[in-house]
């Protein structure tokens, strides 16, 4: 960097430097300087990349970024299928490719409240605990802020979801003494929270469309409000098709099943509706970011490449998922067990939990034979709820969680494994001088 370039930056960075709020008397405002200072700037040094108990040159803060850059594809994806789906619903525009400018701008209307009730309701507790507890914002909640919207249905009531990511947040992390020290998988705990508090806006087959109305056996689209206006003058002003208005009644074909929901009564009901490239590459209803398999796969990728998700994590679920798959096939007791096994890959959101969820570094398993346990359990209670529990759509909320209590202790049996094997070369060793 030129020394001008340089110098220019350095007089910045001290010019923000002496706005900084005295952290003991206030601390809040001090809390909310650091998270602002570290937002702009990474830290001075990080790791050497030596040394025995050095993993890598990563920081918090990147570590974070890369794993939210990860999910872009699924937020672009997913904000258009929101669009998708409403409009499919209504039987306009019900090619994939079809009036993308308004799909993407009604998928927007959508996502962005949530996405920022995610992120403001959460930030603003970790704010508030970081000034209680004097030290500066840490940058865990950026990759969970990230994550509830995606595992979220889109049109969740924020109300819902603020008391969800409240609970989560608050006694699923800060309890437990904040970043890095919780159980559980906070973005997960959110979902849980609404999956048993309020069941009917995540589960069932009405949530998983935005913008219908639901009134008895009629069903309509929602008027579109200020967007009319708004995205209309814009999309009228360069000769496009515009919303127009809204409350049209839902086509004769409309259903708002999803493939786990048709799955009940056998591959053939979920054929019916939907193609299995339609489920690989997402365009069905579903949560918002769970639902385009090889976008997700691709984020997966990134987190690969860059170590910071364990493969061994991702490779154990797949094998246990298949091996528990494969089971129910032999087993085949009802017509959800003679699925084939492989097609349980194209359906639900097992890929966005092995690649986004199950992989968290701070509650998944840290030996290796630890991720291989970890993750084939995962694999094998996902697809085990999901068929043979009616009550759970979906398995790998619920299996995840478990696992995520359980890591710690099969980290324990592991170490104590390898413990006991070198007490023994030990013992062996003395025995044969």
């Amino acid at each position: 960097m030129p020394n001008t370039q340089f110098q220019l930056l350095m007089n910045l960075v001290d010019k923000i430097k002496k706005i900084e709020p005295d952290k003991k008397e206030s601390p809040f405002l001090h809390a909310l300087y650091e998270g602002f200072f570290t937002f702009l700037y990474t830290p001075n040094e990080t790791t050497s990349g030596t040394g025995v108990h050095i993993r890598d040159r990563m920081d918090l803060k990147r570590t974070m970024v890369i794993v939210v850059l990860a999910m872009q594809l699924c937020y672009l994806f997913g904000t258009y299928n929101i669009g998708h789906q409403h409009f499919a619903a209504l039987g306009q525009y019900t090619g994939f490719l079809e009036g993308i400018h308004l799909k993407l701008a009604y998928g927007l209307i959508k996502i962005l409240p949530i996405f920022i009730v995610s992120n403001v309701v959460g930030l603003a507790i970790e704010f508030y605990y970081a000034a209680k507890r004097g030290h500066g914002i840490e940058e865990g909640y950026l990759v969970t802020g990230a994550l509830i919207p995606l595992i979220m249905p889109p049109d969740i009531p924020l109300w819902i979801l603020t008391l969800a990511i409240v609970f989560a947040v608050v006694l699923g992390k800060e309890a437990f003494g904040g970043t890095g020290m919780n159980v559980v998988n906070v973005a997960l705990l959110a979902r849980a929270f609404i999956f048993f508090a309020y069941p009917t806006t995540i589960s069932g087959d009405q949530c998983w469309i935005a913008g219908l109305e639901y009134q008895g056996a009629n069903v309509a689209g929602e008027m579109y409000g200020w967007a009319e206006g708004f995205f209309d003058w814009i999309f009228g002003g360069l000769g496009w098709d515009t919303f127009g208005k809204g409350g049209m009644a839902v086509a004769d074909a409309y259903t708002g099943a999803t493939p786990l929901g048709l799955a009940t009564q056998g591959w053939d009901k979920v054929t019916e509706v939907y193609s299995p490239m339609q489920m690989l590459w997402g365009a069905i209803p579903g949560s918002i970011g769970e639902t385009s398999k090889p976008l997700i796969i691709a984020g997966g990728l990134v987190l690969l490449a860059t170590g910071i998700a364990s493969w061994r994590i991702m490779l154990s679920g797949i094998l246990g998922a298949a091996a528990m798959a494969l089971l129910l096939n032999v087993w085949d007791f009802d017509a959800y067990m003679d699925i084939p096994w492989f097609y349980h890959f194209y359906m639900g959101s097992f890929w966005f939990a092995i690649v986004f969820m199950a992989t968290d570094p701070v509650t998944a398993a840290g030996t290796n034979m630890g991720k291989w346990i970890y993750g084939f359990f995962i694999g094998i209670l996902g697809i085990m709820i999901r068929v043979m529990n009616p009550a759970y759509p979906e398995g790998w909320m619920l299996a995840i969680i478990f696992m995520n209590v359980f890591s710690p202790l099969i980290d324990y049996f592991v170490v104590q494994a390898n413990i006991n094997r070198r007490l023994k070369r030990v013992k062996a060793g003395k025995l044969g001088n």
